[in-house]
Parts: C-alpha cells; sequence; structure tokens
C-alpha cells in the first residue's frame, strides 16, 4: 500500500470510558481545551465585528480531530515522552487552517446551516465570508511563525496548498458525469486527508520520530481522512438534516460525482446509466430523492462502504507495528469510528 497514490474532519473523538484510555482521555480534554483558548486568543482584534464573528465561529467547532490526532501521534510515536510546546501550537494551527477551509466551503456550496446554526456566509453575505476565511489562513501562518522551524512552516504551507488543490479539483470537475473513482479519491484526498495526514506527521516529528515512523503515522492519517470524507459524501446524499446538522444535498445540487453515484454510473446497464443521465441533467435537486433511490438499488452503498472500511483497515495496519500504548489503542479506535455513521 503506498499512501502517497493519492496526493491530497473528522469529528470524532475517543470513548472516553475505554479502560484503555481513560487517563489518556483526561489528558487529551486538557489539552484540547488549551487549544480551544489559543484559537481564541490568536484571532483576538481590537475590531469589534471581527470579534463577533469569531465568536460565531464557536457553532463550527466539531470534536477537533486535528489536534486531537497531533497530541495522539506524538503519544503513540514516544508513549514516554510529555506533549511539548510545539504539539500545541501546531495543534491550534491545524484547527485554524481547517476552520478556515470550512468558512470558504460553505461559500462554494452556497450552504446555510453548519452544526445547526446558520454559516457565516448565511448570516452576513459572501464578502464577509471570504475575509474571516482569509483572516483564519493568515493567523495560522501568524502562529505557526512562531515556531522556530522553518520545515515546519513548509510542511504545514504545502498542506493549506494542497487543500485548495483539492478544491480547485473538485471545481474544475463540477458537472463532469464521467467522473472516475481514481479521480474521486485524488480530490478527497487533497481537500480533506492531507491536513489530517500532517496533523499526524508533525505531532511525531516534534516527538522525535524516526522517518519511516513519522511516514507511517502520516499515511494512517491520510487514510483515515479519505475514509471520512466518503462517509460524509454518504451522508450528503442520504443523510438526515435534523441528525447531520448541517446542510445536506449540496453535492448533487453543485454537480459533484461522489463515490455511491461513480459506483452507481459505472456499473448501471444503458437504460438505467441514461435515466441516471436525464435525472443529473434536469433537476436534481428536486429528482435527488428518486436519484437515491437508484444508488440504492444496486451495489453501490455496499461497494462504498467497503472501500471506506479497507481505507480504515490500511491505516490501523499502519499503526500495528507502533509500541503498545494507551495512544496506540485510542487510534486504532479512531480509525474504527470515522465510518462508524449513518451511511
Amino acid at each position: 500500500m503506498n499512501c502517497k497514490k493519492y496526493p491530497g474532519t473528522m469529528d470524532v473523538r475517543m470513548n472516553p470510558v475505554s479502560p484503555h484510555i481513560e487517563s489518556l482521555s483526561r489528558q487529551l480534554t486538557s489539552e484540547l481545551a488549551e487549544v480551544e483558548t489559543r484559537f481564541t486568543a490568536e484571532l483576538v482584534s481590537d475590531v469589534d465585528c471581527v470579534n463577533e464573528l469569531v465568536r460565531h465561529l464557536e457553532r463550527y467547532r466539531g470534536k477537533m480531530l486535528r489536534p486531537m490526532l497531533v497530541f495522539l501521534a506524538a503519544q503513540a510515536a514516544k508513549p514516554d515522552q510529555p506533549i511539548r510546546e510545539e504539539h500545541r501550537v501546531i495543534a491550534t494551527t491545524v484547527e485554524l487552517i481547517h476552520m478556515a477551509s470550512l468558512v470558504h466551503d460553505d461559500i462554494l456550496d452556497e450552504a446555510e446551516l453548519r452544526r445547526r446554526g446558520k454559516t457565516v456566509n448565511a448570516l452576513r453575505g459572501n464578502e464577509t465570508a471570504v475575509m474571516l476565511g482569509d483572516y483564519l489562513f493568515s493567523h495560522a501562518y501568524h502562529l505557526c511563525s512562531s515556531l522556530d522551524s522553518q520545515p515546519t512552516a513548509r510542511i504545514i504551507a504545502r498542506a493549506a496548498n494542497t487543500v485548495c488543490e483539492g478544491e480547485l479539483l473538485q471545481l474544475a470537475n463540477r458537472d463532469n458525469w464521467s467522473l472516475d473513482e481514481e479521480t474521486y479519491m485524488q480530490i478527497i484526498h487533497r481537500k480533506t486527508a492531507a491536513l489530517v495526514g500532517v496533523s499526524c506527521d508533525l505531532g511525531a516529528r516534534f516527538a522525535d520520530a524516526d522517518p519511516q515512523m513519522r511516514e507511517d503515522l502520516k499515511c494512517y492519517g491520510e487514510l483515515i481522512g479519505m475514509a471520512f470524507q466518503i462517509a460524509d459524501d454518504v451522508l450528503d446524499l442520504t443523510g438526515d438534516v435534523a441528525t447531520v446538522g448541517k446542510s445536506l444535498g449540496k453535492d448533487l445540487e453543485k454537480g459533484k460525482l461522489t463515490l455511491p453515484l461513480i459506483r452507481r454510473m459505472e456499473t448501471a446497464h444503458r437504460v438505467e446509466h441514461q435515466q441516471l443521465l436525464d435525472l443529473l441533467r434536469a433537476d436534481r435537486l428536486g429528482n435527488a430523492e428518486r436519484i437515491a433511490e437508484l444508488v440504492a438499488d444496486s451495489d453501490a452503498m455496499d461497494y462504498t462502504r467497503r472501500r471506506a472500511q479497507r481505507l480504515v483497515d490500511q491505516a490501523k495496519a499502519l499503526v500495528e507495528a507502533l509500541p503498545d500504548s494507551p495512544a496506540k489503542k485510542a487510534m486504532d479506535e479512531v480509525a474504527d469510528r470515522v465510518i462508524d455513521r449513518k451511511f
């Protein structure tokens, strides 16, 4: 397995009552609270309207998977070493970049809801949302520059570049009803998995892990990032707004093919294929229920589940060689939970 084959929110928190990781969970709870404090402090402005927008971002915060993986990777790589100040800076930086990408994603998708609350673009318009996303990106680089490590700054910047490349690749393939699985995997690797992988890589780097361990942990993050995005794309097609808590049906509305539809299109007989094309080219949002039925009436969902599970299994195999520790067990749990959603 070569995770670099696909150069490219997870929102999962460990079960705090797991007997293996209770102590680690308490430690992570404290560290993630510190990330939240630093996130807020980094964004303080002497402009009141900016502070008001930043406070609204609290609605966007999920389970902070990327910061959590910075800490887990550090502890899994070197269980006997404490969390360092560099880890806290990196964890806050990747959360800033992730949050910036969410703000910009909502503009691209014209989304109105995120975590059951109004998006910034729905409340204040696209211009304000664009600038707020830029503000988050600029603060991410400002915070990262406080580290005395040019290589780290370049790694983080490259990951942010890759996220943008993924979004641009997806935009270039809107209304491409012949999109293949390979291209889809490249898109989700870039736009979602890259930053998850970097979170693991840098967590291990500042725990003084050797190059091979860093590479394995980076690949672990990329694989579970792709698995999560596949699950998220399925929810956009078949989920319920009340359960998921954000605007759904946006992939169809914006002409973005995701894995269930790609599989259905590839395996459909000629008449079914044309029927799907007609539905997609016409009022695809109005036809969303019928499209979902055609997808469900096939092996597309089972295929998608298996594809996501395969990625998770590959990720878990990569951490198998790590020394036994609560963090290693936690990383196994995280991998399992990324697809433990309502497909």
